[in-house]
């Protein structure tokens, strides 16, 4: 079978050309799309010919022992499950057309992808960006327009950073917050499921200034903390989150580093480092399901680890130890 789209040296033609042509008529396939099939065939093929098996009698076991061959040649998982993916149309394709009666591929699973964690900035690093937007309002100094966008922008930090919210939340929440005389907001998130969400005092406190500096972008006595002129009468996602990235650059941290759901993470991540219970933690996200939260075990293996070595009766001081915890 030739991979350059020609006929097959006894003069039939080529499956894999049938393929793609197929997906340029019947799918719309762009010129791209098409490039990266053929590229991928044509490795694919090209492993086929190496082992002698030709492409209509390939077995499910040909199949899984070319895919296992792509980590030793630098693929990542994401690359070798696109890679399955483009084979599993091919087979799929040649069985339907009557080349094969079956469809090696059905059996295949794809390569598992592993979980990335989430970004997270450390302790120092929040406390560098909390600390710089205070000296912005600080040297916004008489300059009103100033003063009130560093104000702004302090009291999304410190009520993201104290809440754990999700920045749709966050950019929803009603002027009534800044009055609240509690120490936790209740807030409705996804499903309209209402939770408790702690409130420190630096985050009262920067509301009352926020509020204070006259909210800008909107009319002071409107429904919304952070107001603006936008479809939603709110601030949206999308400048907090542009003008987070400014924020994080005065800091000196790097802009890609940082996001709405970054300080999320970090907030999550600082809570279970210094004790906090996953299921509280679950509560405090918003988290329906346990699992979603579960990302963040491997903060909890760290600590159960270090409670592991500094408080086991039977492990001495002085002995250095390598505890080693599996999660279920």
């Amino acid at each position: 079978m030739s991979g350059d789209g020609s006929a097959s040296p006894d003069g039939a033609e080529d499956p894999s050309q049938l393929f793609l042509d197929m997906l340029a008529a019947e799918r719309g396939a762009a010129a791209n799309t098409l490039a990266a099939y053929r590229r991928d065939l044509d490795d694919y093929l090209g492993y086929l010919a190496e082992v002698g098996v030709d492409p209509e009698e390939a077995q499910a076991d040909q199949v899984r022992a070319y895919i296992a061959s792509l980590e030793p040649r630098g693929l990542k998982a994401s690359s070798a499950a696109r890679r399955l993916s483009c084979i599993r149309g091919f087979h799929r394709f040649l069985y339907a057309e009557g080349y094969t009666e079956t469809d090696p591929t059905a059996p295949v699973a794809a390569p598992r992808r592993a979980k990335g964690l989430p970004k997270i900035l450390s302790v120092t690093e929040v406390d560098r960006l909390l600390a710089t937007a205070r000296e912005r309002v600080d040297a916004a100094g008489d300059n009103r327009a100033e003063a009130r966008a560093a104000a702004r922008m302090l009291c999304l930090l410190e009520l993201l950073y104290a809440t754990g919210l999700r920045v749709s939340e966050l950019v929803a929440l009603p002027r009534s917050a800044a009055a609240t005389r509690e120490r936790y907001l209740v807030v409705k998130g996804k499903g309209g499921r209402e939770r408790l969400v702690p409130l420190t005092d630096l985050a009262r406190d920067a509301m009352r200034a926020h509020i204070a500096h006259g909210v800008a972008h909107g009319p002071v006595d409107g429904p919304w903390l952070f107001p603006a002129e936008s479809e939603s009468g709110h601030l949206t996602r999308q400048a907090f989150a542009r003008d987070l990235k400014a924020a994080a650059a005065a800091a000196g941290l790097r802009a890609d580093r940082v996001s709405p759901h970054v300080l999320r993470h970090a907030f999550a991540s600082h809570l279970l480092q210094n004790g906090a219970d996953l299921r509280i933690v679950q509560e405090l996200l918003g988290h329906a399901d346990i699992s979603t939260t579960q990302i963040y075990t491997h903060i909890l293996d760290e600590r159960l680890k270090g409670m592991v070595r500094d408080l086991h009766p039977l492990n001495d001081a002085g002995d250095d130890v390598e505890v080693n915890i599996v999660s279920s």
